[in-house]
């Protein structure tokens, strides 16, 4: 499952664009789906478990693509720390094969060196990242089960 953080679509579309790029080169079938920002990325991914855990298994591994850019006010502090951690716990707490590919930067410019492909294809190095950890979760359990 690719979650999208659409609140800023152009840097979405490029850590999309890398992400794709590596799940393609590995041959790896997903589902893309959008969500209006980073805040709201854990709780789509939460969904998609809990389909998984009411024996509607749709999805071995999850990606979460999106960016923030600090502002004026404290916000961006809540929204990069708040939607970390609860990535991470929801990563623990079912075994997650997770990729993070969430941006947090302090202007535009970061962002694109980071997104872009020909850059530091943050996306891109996301997907991997979910990909091997699905492969070390079938080390240790063969059968594919959480």
């Amino acid at each position: 499952m690719v979650a999208e953080a659409r609140f800023y679509p152009d840097i979405a579309d490029a850590l999309a664009g890398g992400a794709i790029a590596a799940l393609d080169a590995a041959g790896a079938v997903y589902e893309r789906f959008q969500v209006p920002g980073v805040f709201e990325i854990p709780a789509a991914i939460r969904m998609a478990v809990r389909a998984n855990d009411a024996g509607r298994r749709r999805f071995d591994g999850y990606l979460a693509l999106g960016c923030v850019i600090r502002g004026e006010t404290s916000h961006y502090d809540y929204v990069c720390q708040e939607s970390a951690r609860a990535l991470q716990d929801l990563a623990c707490r079912f075994a997650l094969a997770l990729g993070y590919g969430i941006l947090t930067v302090e202007n535009a410019d970061q962002a694109w060196a980071r997104a872009r492909a020909d850059g530091k294809d943050r996306g891109g190095h996301a997907a991997r990242a979910c990909l091997a950890m699905l492969e070390l979760r079938r080390r240790f359990d063969p059968s594919g089960g959480l």
